[in-house]
């Protein structure tokens, strides 16, 4: 017996001590989990998820930040609670906000995944992570790290793209990706079922009864990108699966490395063009 087959390793996708030389883990079905390559940041595991739900906070806060340092006025700190630190319309345009005017006038399709971080105002940004702090543990719990940013990520671009087809001209804000966490927390609910089910699948549904009656309440509320958020979420939790279904494969974290490349490459370009245009064009 060689070496290689008599070490024993942890499987990277579910952690398991196995034979490094297994073709096969023999708890998840992971092929040839002692290959080399296997061992990298997308399949050793977001290992702290305080840490991802912290990194999300802290983009959104910096971007939220330098969508202000990029506003030459002082028209932010307006004593109206509700425009208090906002940063101007231009500002947050060229920081990638979305819309059939970026995306038709000027063909950002991008801003479709930069606009989930870019906010209105000191309320907007601090009411949508609250809610994403509150929500992102729960998914994390049910779902696990790599499908919680797959359907953040996802869900938030989808619900964006219902808001552009329904003819939002203008719209930034998380709250179409932390929706997406309500709906997959509202597939979970349903499709588990039993009194913990029932109750999460109650619970959540009385947060979107609440969400749209605001919206419909408050006006320039975008309800088409909280609606297509919601389902988009729905349908990411059916199509991956929860935990109790399916463990987390190396599927899911393939699709999330490239959701955080992505998400990464647009916001840099998103900054550094937004800099540009903004400061020396």
């Amino acid at each position: 017996m060689t070496a290689q087959h008599r070490q024993s390793i942890l499987c990277p996708n579910c952690g398991k001590l196995i034979n490094a030389g297994e073709p096969r883990c023999p708890y998840c079905g992971t092929r040839n989990p002692g290959s080399r390559w296997r061992s990298n940041p997308w399949t050793s595991g977001f290992k702290d998820p305080v840490r991802l739900v912290r990194t999300v906070i802290y983009i959104n806060i910096g971007m939220y930040v330098i969508s202000l340092l990029l506003n030459p006025t002082l028209t932010s700190l307006s004593m109206n609670p509700l425009t208090f630190l906002a940063p101007d319309s231009t500002s947050i345009l060229l920081l990638g906000a979305t819309g059939t005017v970026p995306i038709d006038r000027f063909h950002r399709w991008w801003s479709l995944l930069s606009a989930n971080y870019l906010h209105g105002g000191i309320l907007h940004i601090f009411f949508n992570m609250v809610a994403f702090k509150q929500l992102a543990p729960f998914i994390i719990r049910e779902y696990g790290t790599y499908r919680m940013f797959i359907i953040y990520t996802v869900g938030g671009v989808l619900g964006f793209a219902v808001s552009y087809l329904a003819g939002v001209m203008f719209t930034i804000g998380a709250s179409a990706a932390v929706c997406s966490l309500i709906g997959a927390a509202l597939y979970y609910g349903k499709s588990r079922g039993g009194p913990y089910g029932q109750a999460i699948y109650r619970q959540v549904g009385g947060w979107v009864l609440a969400l749209f009656l605001f919206g419909f309440l408050v006006p320039g509320i975008n309800n088409w990108g909280h609606g297509g958020g919601i389902l988009a979420g729905a349908f990411l939790g059916f199509l991956l699966g929860y935990q109790e279904k399916v463990r987390e494969r190396l599927s899911h974290k393939t699709i999330a490395g490239i959701c955080v490349i992505l998400t990464v490459a647009v916001l840099c370009w998103a900054v550094i063009s937004g800099i540009y245009y903004r400061l020396l064009a």
